[in-house]
């Protein structure tokens, strides 16, 4: 057994594999076809029940009531009655619902197996769940193409109110209903919601994006001992994929040195937005930050932080900058549409946000610019929530959302561009058909600005001369971080503001990649 906590949330780990519907069904086969009949069920079983056998060793007022595990008709049901007989020989009270009998060879030998050993078996749910301790969850695994149904439907409606009051719902694999691949409810119907899943050989996409996030809760992972070393076409954001990209900061370096960042927005109105982004961009270890304000009635300089070189954009020479960060509250006139166009001309790192991608989805001059650069080997970042993102791809934000890697994909294809699409579980996409899927950040991510700091951060990244993906990466990660580490702290989710990230990034940055300079 080789169940271990997921190493998604410390900046220190290596990125993790994640293994489509289709990677991981060649590796079954591929597996199944080497080993005797029925091991890796009985593997995942065992790996099940010793995970939560280590569980419950911190839980003791579970431990004295029975574990209640519902077995679905397929092979999940087969790994829960395989779990089930495992605890039930360690000493451990079970309970098995087995709605409709299991199917499949493997599952039937299960079945067999538990009935043998003497674990208790029905064929109905109880009328209450109050006399369990853990429920496991065991129903349906990856690969469900339909809805949750009829008795199906409602244990998982019913265990996902278990989880919300209290807890202790273990998912094997995957929460049923949740789809493996994209992270949202099968067909949109009824999914459960656990506190704890374990899942075999590999982490799958939909443990970390859209609605998966959620519904997984912690995850645990078994390789079962199966050998997933081949490259995954989709891989778990991590420090070890952009670390090595950070610039040293040796002592005899200069504010030259780290680059030089044009943070161009700010509508008369809004010059709120680049201003913040341009604050993170500081805070990110640009060299210099300038502001290029489009409106009117900004303020001659920012007293907060008197670092930062506003500038009327009328006038401003973005050629002398190493990056660009542009889009930030800068509105969708003529006139914004016409200095995004001389932005595009010329050979810098860029980022496009906010209304620089709302003007490139209806312009298709500005499009072809966008996808021209990136043609050339100058890929412009993009960086667009979901409704952004529908726009680019004259779809709708429903679309995106149901599958976010894919939609991630096209951007990133048709833009020839690395594409960042926001929300849980942020995608990074790069034409050249790499892909990440972001496990950092939470619920304190959903206020006003907090888009305009990722602008700020990536664009300070690029600056500092890192790859644009490295830098979306980078960006990416610690913006998310930021938000977990200040939630830690009691500043959030609830309250926490855009301008708390950019001193929680910086901490983040040196405690990460600076401290054993900063004691040398």
């Amino acid at each position: 057994m080789t169940a271990a906590r997921s190493p998604y949330f410390s900046p220190k780990d290596d990125p993790l594999a994640l293994l489509t519907l289709t990677e991981l069904r060649a590796l079954e086969a591929r597996a199944a076809a080497a080993l005797p009949p029925h091991t890796l069920m009985a593997r995942a079983g065992a790996a099940a029940a010793q995970c939560l056998i280590d569980v419950l060793e911190n839980d003791p007022d579970s431990r004295a009531r029975p574990v209640w595990l519902v077995a679905g008709p397929g092979n999940n049901g087969g790994d829960a009655l395989v779990m089930a007989e495992q605890l039930h020989r360690a000493g451990i009270a079970v309970r098995v619902c087995m709605p409709v009998e299991v199917k499949p060879d493997d599952a039937r030998w299960a079945l067999e197996s538990a009935r043998a050993a003497g674990v208790p078996i029905d064929g109905q749910p109880p009328a209450s769940f109050d006399g369990f301790g853990w429920l496991v969850d065991g129903m349906f695994g990856i690969g469900l193409t339909r809805a949750l149904d009829g008795v199906f439907a409602d244990i998982a409606a019913r265990m996902t109110r278990r989880s919300s009051a209290s807890g202790r719902v273990l998912a094997l694999d995957i929460a049923s209903g949740l789809n493996s691949d994209t992270g949202t409810p099968v067909n949109g119907g009824e999914a459960v919601r656990a506190t704890d899943t374990i899942t075999f050989i590999g982490a799958k996409p939909g443990h970390f994006t859209s609605q998966g996030r959620d519904l997984t809760g912690r995850l645990f992972v078994s390789t079962l001992e199966v050998d997933s070393s081949t490259a995954p076409s989709i891989t778990l954001n991590a420090p070890a994929l952009f670390g090595a990209c950070m610039p040293p900061r040796d002592n005899a370096t200069n504010k030259g040195t780290f680059g030089s960042l044009a943070v161009i927005g700010g509508d008369t109105g809004m010059c709120g937005a680049p201003i913040l982004a341009a604050r993170m961009a500081l805070y990110g270890g640009a060299g210099k930050v300038h502001v290029a304000i489009l409106g009117e009635g900004f303020p001659p300089y920012d007293p907060p932080h008197p670092e930062l070189m506003l500038h009327r954009a009328d006038g401003f020479a973005p050629d002398r900058m190493d990056a660009l960060s542009i889009g930030c509250g800068m509105g969708t006139s003529e006139r914004a549409k016409n200095v995004l166009a001389d932005a595009l001309k010329l050979d810098i790192p860029k980022l496009l946000d906010a209304d620089a991608l709302n003007l490139v989805a209806k312009d298709d001059a500005l499009a072809s610019a966008v996808a021209t650069r990136g043609a050339k080997g100058d890929p412009c970042i993009l960086t667009p929530h979901p409704l952004e993102a529908a726009r680019l791809l004259q779809t709708d934000a429903k679309s995106v959302q149901a599958d976010r890697i894919a939609a991630a994909r096209q951007l990133a294809a048709r833009y020839a561009a690395i594409a960042v699409l926001k929300g849980s579980g942020t995608v990074i996409a790069s034409s050249d058909g790499r892909v990440c899927v972001n496990p950092t950040g939470n619920a304190g991510l959903a206020t006003g600005g907090t888009g305009d700091v990722l602008g700020g951060l990536i664009g300070a990244l690029l600056a500092q001369k890192l790859p644009a993906y490295e830098a979306a990466l980078a960006g990416v990660y610690l913006h998310g971080l930021a938000a977990q580490t200040l939630t830690d702290d009691g500043m959030g989710p609830a309250g926490l503001t855009a301008g708390e990230l950019a001193p929680a990034v910086r901490g983040l940055i040196n405690r990460r990649f600076y401290a054993q300079h900063a004691r040398s």
